[in-house]
């Protein structure tokens, strides 16, 4: 398995290159040669099979033998070792609870994966390597557990200033040792423009051995497959493919879940659910892209105005936007309506919903009035925890902090501040 540049400005390279260098050299993201096809039986035994076993079925095609089998398995069974439940929530709608890692976000799986491959990868490398992240929420939390600690990789965690949850900012900014926080004064945008432009600079890349662990890095983007096998394992109506609901921001997850289907997975209708950044509603309506500055709102770690990976989900889609929306739909919902979800879903059915989820949910509820004879299951990608004011305010309830998370509430932030200007962020990391 060989990847290229979605900008076809740059040679093929193996996983083991993609994940590595996160982007081309062209500036474009990295997307499979071909799209493998499941075995068959993995479909028909996957309620007997463990998760680790599933996990290595689906991602062995795509790593392309850079990775010895033994290896390869020892990575996945570390990355999902911990529960995806999915929870029934009413009779039509199910969550598959995606917070139950280290982090408390799904993006533990991804983060999880490629930490542990570019230890792999880079385990004979003589030069310290730098690995550059923008988060909106949750990626820079996941990237720095998984990378915590790790001999020989240093992380730079970008992050938009007072646009993250306080529980979020602190996974962020309280580990120190290798890993460095820079608190933007700026958007999301911002942070996801710096690092991408440090990866194209000659003088940065002379001095530092750049990787990427945003999903635009391969390594991260496609063991998110995983989510929707699982819940696939859990799913009793097999007769019934799922309506799938994706809270989505840069849209690595949803453009995952659509591969999985691409594969033989046998899934439904997918949904894009989006706050007010609207970007992705907006183009399946009126097929203009038109990138916009993003917005805050309550589910942050969707808060992105230019998403990254449609371009993925378009070649996914042989860039032909009729067989997209035959496939995809895409919704905005307002923070007045996630909270509105929030307070509704607890109140009728006890459950639980943070604002990422409410989004989904609302989305999804939406879609079976034109439809209610469809049944399907939203991606719950972050425990309540994190968004205790929205949370509290639309069911009038504390949420008790887990307490893995205790501790790191109580350690002292460590953060650089820093305008989002390139030429600030280049000094800084050259004199690193």
């Amino acid at each position: 398995m060989n990847y290229y540049s979605l900008n076809q400005g740059a040679p093929k390279v193996s996983f083991k290159e993609a994940a590595i260098s996160g982007q081309a050299p062209d500036k474009g993201l990295y997307f499979p040669e071909t799209i493998p096809a499941l075995e068959p039986d993995l479909i028909r035994d996957i309620e007997t099979l463990p998760e680790a076993e599933i996990a290595f079925r689906v991602i062995r095609p795509y790593t392309g033998g850079t990775l010895p089998d033994d290896v390869l398995f020892d990575i996945v069974s570390q990355t999902v070792n911990f529960p995806f439940p999915l929870v029934p929530v009413t009779d039509s709608i199910a969550s598959l609870e995606l917070f139950h890692g280290p982090t408390l976000a799904f993006k533990d799986v991804g983060a999880r994966f490629m930490s542990r491959c570019l230890g792999y990868f880079l385990k004979d490398q003589q030069k310290e390597v730098t690995v550059l992240v923008a988060t909106s929420g949750d990626t820079g939390g996941a990237v720095a557990s998984g990378f915590y600690g790790v001999e020989g990789v240093k992380v730079v965690i970008l992050y938009p200033r007072g646009r993250v949850s306080p529980v979020q900012e602190k996974q962020l900014t309280a580990l120190g040792n290798n890993i460095t926080a820079l608190e933007i004064e700026g958007s999301f945008d911002d942070c996801q423009r710096l690092v991408k432009q440090a990866f194209t600079d000659e003088g940065i890349n002379a001095k530092h051995f750049l990787t990427s662990a945003n999903s635009i890095n391969v390594a991260r983007w496609l063991p998110q497959q995983f989510y929707y096998f699982f819940a696939y394992k859990q799913w009793r109506e097999k007769s019934m493919a799922p309506v799938v609901t994706v809270p989505s921001g840069n849209f690595g997850n949803i453009c995952a879940g659509l591969l999985a289907k691409a594969t033989g997975l046998p899934l439904g209708h997918f949904i894009a659910a989006c706050n007010a950044n609207d970007v992705v509603p907006s183009f399946l309506q009126t097929a203009d892209w038109q990138p916009r500055k993003a917005v805050a709102t309550l589910s942050n770690a969707m808060d992105v105005g230019d998403p990254s990976n449609f371009v993925r989900i378009m070649e996914l889609f042989d860039q032909q936007l009729l067989k997209l929306k035959d496939n995809l739909s895409a919704v905005s919902i307002s923070d007045a309506d996630t909270i509105a979800t929030i307070s509704s879903v607890f109140s009728k059915t006890g459950y639980t919903l943070d604002p990422h989820g409410a989004v989904a949910y609302r989305a999804l509820e939406n879609y079976r009035e034109g439809h209610p004879q469809a049944k399907g299951f939203i991606l719950e990608t972050a425990h309540p925890v994190k968004f205790p004011e929205a949370v509290k305010a639309a069911t009038g309830a504390d949420i008790d902090i887990p307490g893995a998370l205790g501790g790191l509430m109580r350690r002292p932030k460590q953060a650089i501040t820093m305008p989002p200007d390139y030429e600030a962020f280049k000094s800084y990391l050259m004199s690193r």
